[in-house]
Order: structure tokens, then sequence, then C-alpha cells
């Protein structure tokens, strides 16, 4: 009865379900695994000690920045240069903007310093000066911004002298110099601006170590991947069954092979030609030319 399952057209439905639902799993467990990756990186740094407890250490030695080393305290000396203002930018339930400082080091390159948050619109405000001559900051390393950081305007259209991302990237067409790719929060920020004394901006936790959105999209993907093997699986499982049914119908007489062949009812009377209610006769009865 189920010898259909080796002809052509089913040869093709078997190929689809034979690679769809093992591509399926392996999505699902892809999935699942990046789920698993990030609770693993929380559960790790819940263990370790908060990174701006830890020792300073010079900017060159933290570089790059990962996972071990965003956070921690980094020491550089240069002088400011560059100002730029980062709008868009939350702290404590209130909307503002960043101050943001390039800190031109003796290497040459340069090390975005964000010296603290005000309140309202970066557009027109007055904000405090940087310490002019040579200056030694710690702060807390930050890896450059991206598309999917928070706070982050990656439409542009900024005035200028705004920028809506802290990255190298960004940063590099706006000055005369390199610059790093990394930038430094201070934990204690300097006073005065017409908002008052600029608050702190606290260092974020690195992308991906903690449970977040993501993190549970992850885990709902991985449950999406195995509801479509399983759905795969019942259609399948669901037309080999109709069509065994429509098999067994036909042969046990139940339904035609041929249904344009089937034969006209018994009950239904026959028109003869001659009769006038043929079809092959017009209205008034004479055979139809």
């Amino acid at each position: 009865m189920y010898r259909f399952l080796l002809t052509p057209r089913w040869w093709g439905i078997n190929l689809f379900v034979v690679l769809a639902i093992p591509f399926c799993v392996f999505m699902g467990m892809w999935q699942l695994g990046r789920f698993e990756d990030r609770v693993q990186s929380h559960e790790q740094a819940e263990k370790q000690p908060d990174p701006s407890t830890r020792a300073a250490k010079p900017l060159d030695e933290l570089l790059p920045v990962d996972k071990v080393t965003s956070g921690r305290p980094a020491v550089a000396t240069g002088t400011y240069a560059d100002q730029f203002l980062v709008p868009g930018r939350e702290l404590d339930d209130r909307r503002g903007f960043y101050v943001l400082n390039m800190l031109r080091t003796d290497s040459g390159k340069a090390l975005p310093v964000v010296r603290g948050w005000l309140p309202g619109s970066a557009t027109g405000a007055r904000v405090p000066a940087a310490p002019e001559g040579e200056v030694t900051v710690t702060g807390d390393l930050q890896a450059s911004e991206n598309s999917r950081s928070d706070g982050v305007n990656a439409r542009g259209g900024l005035p200028g002298g705004q920028i809506g991302m802290i990255s190298a990237a960004t940063l590099v067409n706006l000055v005369p110099y390199d610059v790093y790719d990394a930038w430094v929060t201070l934990p204690e920020a300097e006073a005065g601006g017409t908002g008052g004394a600029m608050k702190p901006v606290p260092a974020a936790a690195p992308e991906g170590s903690g449970l977040d959105l993501k993190a549970f999209q992850n885990l709902g993907y991985t449950g999406e991947w195995f509801v479509f093997a399983g759905f795969v699986l019942f259609m399948w499982f669901r037309l080999v069954r109709r069509e065994a049914e429509a098999l067994r119908d036909i042969e046990l007489g139940l339904v035609p092979e041929d249904p344009a062949a089937a034969p006209e009812d018994p009950a239904a009377p026959a028109l003869a030609p001659d009769d006038p209610a043929s079809p092959d006769r017009d209205v008034a009865g004479t055979p139809a030319r």
C-alpha cells in the first residue's frame, strides 16, 4: 500500500523532509548552545570580583578590550584635545548627554574619555571646559560601541560637535589623529556646567556576559526550531496517511481511479437523438445543423 512512497513525486517530498528535520534540529541546538554560553558567562561574571575594584593598569596592558578587561581601571596620560557631546543618553531615568574629550597620549593616539553626564539637550548646551595641560586619568575601560549598544544613535544627522556612537570607527573620521579602539569613563566626574555638577557614567557590563533579553531570545528561538521540526514530521505523516487512504478507497471501488470515466447514473433517462428534448435539436424540434 505504501509503494507510492517510491514514486518521483514522493521522492521529492521525502528528500525535503530528510533535509529539513536535521536542519531544524541543528539550528535549535545551536541556539540552545548560545543560551548556555550566556548563562555560563553570567555565572563566571558573578564569581569574579567587581572589575572597578581591581588595581589600575596602564591602558596598553589592557588592550584589546574583552570580557576580562572590560570595566578594569585603565591609566593614561596626555592632553585633552577635541570635545564632543553624545546626546540621547539616560542616567537615573533622566535623559541627557555625555561629555566626551579626546585625550592625546604620548604615542600619538587619542583615547576617548567620557568626563561625565549632564541632563537636558546637547544642542546649545554649555559644558565645563576640560583641564588644560598634561593630565593623568584613571577610568573604567569600555569597548567601542556598536549599533546594538544601548542609547546609540546610528541614524546620523546630528549637529556639528555631536556623535551618536562612541567608537574608533566614528571618531577617526572626525579628528586628524589615530584613535584607540576603546574608551574610558571617569568614576568621579568633574564639577561645573549649566546643569550643575556632571555625574559619572557607570561602566556597562561587557556585551554577551549577562542574562539579558538576547539570552532569552536564543532560548525562544530554540523552541521555535524544534517546533518546526515536529511540524514538518507531522505534515509528512498526514500526507502519507491521506495518500494511503485514497489508494485504499480506489482498491475497494469506493472512488474510481479516473473520475472522468465514472459511469452515468443508470436512473437518469437517456435522450434519443430524435427526441424533441434532445440537445441535438433546436427549439423548433428540427435537427440542429
